[in-house]
């Protein structure tokens, strides 16, 4: 479970039925996208009341009880209808609407989301006062407030609409396993019975927690993927929990309990709800909701433009290898990514192609069993990592790529296709995370990066565990100021001088 820190507490939270708390992973994708969408959809909906609100000014029946006074150009009146509505966003932003909880309750999205509009209208007000009136109507004004109201909320409500015909159709549904046989394991079962559109799937409930129960749920889990395991038996044993805690972890599957059950809670944590119920989620990572959004828009829009900047040095590099030792140029090397799911990072190949490793090469099972032999004898590190000195496999090309890192420049499109991030854990061979301990494997809940805090901490003289302290700091704390910080100090750690080349 990394370095979370939990604390004692009396009690966490009270309800008058089930009080849940959960320690979280990560979000579905699907979640992701549906939320993701809301912002737009929200523009788009104060777009259209602004235009409504210009549109009733000007019919005849509000002409004929009021001529306008003003002039107001159409191309200016959408930009600064725009302009407005990109601030109320920021409004919504700031009110709660965009927090990842997809099951909070209607009537409290429908307060908020009037609040919040009635915000930004205080704001235009003030604005008006102190420059002058952009426009003599108040009448736009207000009638822009009202339709934003009740086209915010007609658009909140279609995307319930559609979150709730997906579920239905068990689309975007999470996949969840039940532990317990007491009232409130009831109570779970038969509200996600009847009421579909919550987004939940029962795929198996067992009364306790057993080897034959964790098997089972293995199997479950490989074949449908299992989003969420919640445990409901408040005499459990804190082995017998922490057991399932573990488990859960290590297969990056949420788990949700009842809040009496520890009694306790963890500095990073949200509040949400299931049917009604509240949920407290203990979150290992920041890294979640908008926080993935951001960071994914980030990293795309930085990786293209780094791979843009380094085109001209990855051409030298390949003509350099083609030269030495001819093609392929690009080594693809399966690495253990986020979930734990593999994907092949892109390097410059820096060895001979008789000492390659993988489905690309002929040689892959040779060059694997003297690697084996090299790790016996020039092994620098300890752990399931390994670092070979004076490595004879390295081309003369290959010594000056490692050298400078320019080795890893293809992994930027790796971070383009999605399956790394600029900033996070290193990637490493499955070979290598089959050694892992179970409290390793949480730096497989995000996705992991060229660089990270561990490699501007000292690079690869770290020992693995300092390494795995460092990356679940990084997961728990991340920022973009982090990120930023990272980046800026990666190319000056890069000349360093490292116990293996």
């Amino acid at each position: 479970m990394g370095t979370v820190k939990i604390r004692r507490k009396a009690d966490f939270c009270f309800f008058d039925e089930i009080p849940l708390t959960r320690y979280s992973s990560a979000m579905k994708r699907s979640e992701l996208i549906l939320m993701f969408i809301q912002l737009p959809l929200d523009f788009l909906m104060l777009l259209l009341a602004g235009l409504t609100a210009y549109v009733v000014r000007f019919t005849a029946t509000v002409i004929s009880i009021r001529p306008p006074q003003f002039a107001f150009e159409q191309t200016a009146y959408l930009t600064l209808v725009a302009g407005v509505s990109a601030g109320w966003i920021l409004i919504f932003a700031f009110s709660g609407l965009y927090r990842p909880d997809p099951n909070r309750k209607l009537a409290n999205d429908l307060v908020r989301v009037f609040l919040a509009c009635s915000t930004g209208l205080a704001a235009i007000t003030v604005f008006m006062f102190f420059r002058g009136e952009l426009f003599n109507s108040r009448f736009i004004v207000l009638a822009a407030w009202g339709f934003a109201v009740i086209f915010v909320i007609a658009g909140r409500l279609f995307m319930r609409i559609v979150r709730s015909i997906l579920y239905r159709a068990n689309i975007a549904t999470k996949h969840i396993v039940v532990i317990g046989d007491d009232r409130v394991t009831e109570a779970i079962l038969k509200t996600i019975k009847n009421r579909k559109g919550l987004g939940y799937f029962v795929r198996a409930h067992y009364p306790r927690f057993t080897s034959h129960t964790q098997n089972e749920i293995e199997e479950l889990h490989a074949k449908h993927r299992i989003d969420e395991l919640i445990f409901t038996n408040p005499k459990a044993r804190e082995e017998e929990a922490l057991e399932i805690v573990e488990f859960c972890t290590e297969r990056h599957i949420t788990f949700k309990y009842s809040a009496d059950l520890f009694s306790t809670y963890v500095t990073n944590m949200d509040v949400s709800s299931i049917a009604g119920i509240p949920v407290i989620e203990m979150k290992k990572t920041r890294l979640d909701g908008w926080g993935r959004i951001i960071k994914r828009m980030v990293d795309f829009t930085l990786a293209l433009i780094g791979a843009i900047i380094a085109s001209p040095f990855m051409l030298l590099a390949a003509l350099a290898i083609a030269i030495e030792t001819g093609g392929p140029v690009i080594y693809r090397n399966e690495r253990v990514g986020c979930k734990g799911e593999t994907f092949n990072t892109l390097k410059f190949r820096t060895m001979h192609k008789k000492y390659c490793i993988g489905t690309q090469f002929k040689n892959s099972k040779e060059a694997l069993e003297f690697e084996q032999q090299l790790i016996k004898e020039q092994n620098t590190k300890e752990g399931p990592l390994y670092k070979i000195k004076n490595d004879p496999r390295v081309t003369l090309v290959g010594r000056v790529l490692r050298r400078a890192s320019i080795d890893e420049l293809p992994q930027l499109f790796n971070v383009l296709g999605g399956s790394m991030s600029l900033v996070g854990p290193r990637p490493h061979q499955p070979r290598e995370v089959e050694q892992y301990e179970r409290h390793h494997k949480v730096v497989h809940d995000i996705r992991p990066g060229i660089t990270g805090l561990a490699q501007i901490s000292g690079r690869s003289d770290l020992s693995f565990e300092e390494e795995i302290r460092l990356d679940t700091f990084y997961m728990e704390h991340w920022s973009l100021l982090m990120d930023a910080i990272i980046l800026l100090k990666t190319p000056f750690i890069l000349l360093r001088k490292r116990k293996a080349l």
